[in-house]
């Protein structure tokens, strides 16, 4: 097992990381809303009190706060970093009012709040496609040339040399595809479509859930079929113009294994220990930065797909919250009426900060303080 990183390096290596997506996020709203003629106010990396700031020749106030978890951008006619109407926007003269967030048609309101995500996808995809194009992309034929006895793949009747062209009606064209999708559903049923001597088989497998831990001790639960291939893993070099489309092809698969592990987490599938946080997030950045810098770079890339996809989430106070109402507001023809909102953002408060603390008492707990203090039961 190698040793984890040390406390600084570790809180080191998630500054290199949260603040440049951070920024970066909020570079999408700060750009989109000049864009659209919106008044910035305030541009801030982290949370609570100013560490350092200056005021640009357009009047934002850009700074650095002491609690580097985040960050905001605060509009004209905004109440607070969380984009709250405040009413009094309505008695600035005319050319003042022009430039309020809130004055804004509503598609620009909103192309505003999604720009931040878009933001930290197209970062991603910078990254990625950079990857692809220095790397090129691996490929492993997906046929099957291991099986391992009493395995699920072998109850289920797979054999050598069955071809798997899908699963879950998704088309896979290698085994680099076909890991991810069963690692991440231990104990789920899959539907798996077969070539075999040039006919077409359809069958069932479930994964077992087997434990595994990484050489810096953390533990994950992944599905396992007991499959391999022989073959010699194909390095395919990415032209540059094809670049892009690998890029966006692996971040959607990058969303659409995130979406699953929240619908597994909803329905049970998965344990609530596995979701992490800020420390978390910290403790993996240094150990990536460990094993060099492609690893970290690529980790960057990963949690800036998360970071982007975070926001979209539903939820109050999160960009996805704002285009929510939104969307309601397409559909009724009036804005959400000011105490709704309020109250649907103090309850968005209220949810945020219960999930940080108990996602903070997860990552307390995998760093094994419970059972040193003797609370592990």
């Amino acid at each position: 097992m190698m040793e984890s990183p040390g406390l600084l390096w570790t809180i080191a290596c998630f500054i290199l990381v949260i603040g440049p997506l951070v920024f970066i996020h909020e570079m999408g709203h700060f750009l989109a809303a000049r864009w659209c003629g919106v008044q910035v106010e305030v541009f801030s990396i982290g949370f609570g009190r100013e560490v350092v700031g200056w005021t640009d020749r357009h009047g934002t106030r850009w700074k650095i706060a002491w609690m580097p978890l985040g960050g905001y951008v605060r509009f004209a006619g905004d109440m607070n970093g969380a984009s709250m109407e405040d009413s009094r926007w309505r008695q600035l003269p005319p050319d003042e009012r022009e430039r309020v967030f809130h004055a804004k048609p509503l598609w620009q309101r909103a192309f505003i709040v999604f720009a931040g995500p878009l933001a930290n996808f197209v970062a991603a995809i910078a990254i990625l496609g950079t990857f692809a194009v220095a790397y090129g992309e691996g490929k492993t034929p997906p046929v099957i040339e291991i099986l391992q006895p009493g395995s699920p793949a072998d109850k289920a009747g797979l054999r050598v040399g069955d071809r798997i062209v899908q699963i879950n009606n998704r088309s896979v064209e290698s085994f680099d595809e076909i890991y991810p999708i069963i690692q991440d559903r231990p104990g789920e049923k899959l539907a798996l479509t077969l070539e075999r001597a040039g006919s077409t088989l359809d069958l069932a497998v479930t994964p077992s859930t087997v434990v595994e831990r990484d050489r810096f001790g953390n533990v994950y639960r992944i599905g396992r079929i007991g499959i391999g291939s022989t073959s010699t893993r194909v390095i395919e070099p990415v032209p540059l113009y094809k670049a892009p489309i690998v890029a966006v092809q692996q971040t959607a698969s990058i969303l659409e294994r995130m979406v699953n592990g929240i619908w597994q987490l909803i329905t049970g599938r998965r344990s609530v220990e596995e979701l992490g946080g800020p420390i978390k997030i910290a403790q993996i950045s240094g150990q990536a930065a460990t094993l060099g810098w492609q690893e970290f770079v690529y980790l960057v890339a990963l949690i800036s797909i998360n970071l982007g996809f975070i926001n979209l989430l539903p939820v109050p106070m999160l960009d996805g919250g704002h285009l929510s109402f939104y969307a309601v507001e397409a559909i009724q023809r009036r804005p959400v009426s000011p105490k709704t909102m309020e109250l649907a953002f103090r309850s968005g408060m209220y949810v945020l900060l219960a999930l940080m603390v108990f996602v903070t008492l997860n990552d307390l707990g995998s760093l094994g303080l419970w059972r040193l203090a003797g609370l592990d039961g």
